[in-house]
């Protein structure tokens, strides 16, 4: 097979890119090391550019097996309704001066990802989001960042605990520790490397930023000496064997290698790449199985003749069975070529048992979701037994704190609402 039809085999992969200023003209690149490495692992990279209007057009890139997510600047705060920092006018201003690379906000990136991310979830495509794409992930899940860590967590650290997490003088070739959790990916890729039965490794970083209130959905799997999380992922979207991998990594560990060789830091750093893409391969496949349909074939001239004599021995019968009638003369012969269509087709066909399994999943949902309102009525039942033992005034005070949580929820909702209204205008 020649090379040129491999594309056409291995799964997808979109990365999209960043947009920087090259000789006074917008450029949009992507880093090498992420490409290679998921080549290196057998999928396919698709680059979606960041242009304006493209967020919209999305399903243009379909089929989607996996999305990685990397390099680009923060993310804008509205979308993650930032908490309160505290920082003062001039310090922000003085972050800008600091990180002006950084803090540049670019929405239509903003609005490319998070679409991309939010799809991944609801339909279980793998995703891995390395620094920015961590956060990306965070935040599409409905938690919140650090505007600077300097500021917001370095000057409340003892000395000994402050962590660099950028470093543009020596910007490959800065590491600081990081403290791995017990029973994670993490752990499991990177166990052999560790010293001392500590389970610490150094990594390279380079943001300003992370993440803040981790989503519930997300499990830690390392922090940084001052406490920020270096990486996470949702347990219950794990098995790349299966398909199913959404992970969060702060640091770089396509980036941890000698620079005078291709060597990785640890033997752990190419893991998380080519569980990814493992994982990929296995969504492919399933989502080739799950919506593979059958494609009518055009019949020939001969065997479209048999199709129609078969036709007309069920019609012929269907009239016997229907009117109750005697068979006439002359009827045998023409009956004989659907009684031996049904004795040479008696077995089920693949699609056939796929949709019988199909019901099968229905009758048993339905099983559970009967369970499910029966607990709920037993539920009903014991809250207003126990409610008729509740004093008035208790009564009161519950009824005005569901009273003004339906307030706060509507008055959000609201807000929500309009801010889609604004931005479909």
């Amino acid at each position: 097979m020649a090379n040129s039809d491999l594309s056409l085999l291995l799964p997808r992969v979109l990365i999209v890119s960043r947009r920087t200023v090259r000789k006074n003209k917008f450029v949009n690149f992507v880093g090498e090391y992420h490409l290679d490495l998921i080549v290196k692992y057998g999928a396919v990279p698709v680059i979606v550019p960041r242009v304006s209007g493209l967020d919209t057009l999305l399903e243009s890139f379909e089929p989607i097996h996996g999305v990685l997510l990397c390099e680009g600047e923060d993310i804008d705060p509205s979308h993650y309704e930032a908490e309160l920092s505290g920082l003062s006018l001039d310090e922000i201003e003085n972050i800008r001066n600091l990180h002006p690379s950084d803090t540049t906000i670019d929405k239509e990136k903003d609005s490319i990802e998070l679409r991309l991310a939010k799809l991944c979830l609801e339909r279980n495509i793998p995703f891995l989001g390395i620094c920015r794409g961590s956060q990306i992930l965070n935040v599409s899940c409905g938690g919140t960042l650090y505007q600077d860590i300097d500021k917001e967590i370095s000057v409340k650290c003892p000395e000994s605990q402050r962590v660099v997490h950028m470093n543009y003088g020596n910007y490959d070739g800065h590491r600081h520790s990081m403290n791995v959790v017990a029973n994670t990916p993490l752990h499991d890729w990177f166990k052999d490397s560790f010293e001392d039965e500590k389970m610490e490794i150094m990594v390279n970083s380079y943001h300003h930023q992370g993440v803040k209130r981790l989503a519930q959905r997300f499990v830690p799997m390392a922090y940084a000496l001052d406490g920020l999380v270096e990486g996470f992922y949702d347990p219950n979207s794990y098995n790349p064997q299966d398909g199913k991998f959404i992970m969060g990594l702060q640091f770089h560990p396509e980036r941890m290698r000698n620079p005078d060789s291709d060597e990785f830091d640890y033997p752990g750093c190419s893991m998380a790449y080519q569980e990814f893409v493992k994982a990929v391969i296995a969504y492919e496949k399933r989502l080739k199985g799950s919506e593979f349909i059958p494609r009518a074939t055009k019949l020939s001239e001969e065997l479209e003749l048999k199709r129609r004599v078969i036709v007309k021995s069920f019609s012929i019968a269907k009239d016997i069975y229907k009117s109750d009638s005697q068979m006439v003369t002359g009827q045998s012969s023409e009956l004989e070529a659907g009684a031996n269509f049904l004795q040479a087709t008696t077995a089920l066909s693949l699609q056939q048992e796929k949709r019988l399994k199909q019901v099968g999943a229905t009758v048993r949902n339905g099983s559970y979701y009967t369970h499910v309102l029966k607990v709920n009525q037993v539920r009903e039942k014991l809250a207003r037994t126990m409610m008729a033992n509740m004093s008035i005034e208790h009564l009161s005070e519950l009824m005005s704190f569901y009273g003004l949580m339906r307030q706060i929820c509507s008055d959000t909702l609201e807000r929500k609402m309009n801010e889609l209204v604004q931005e479909g205008s």
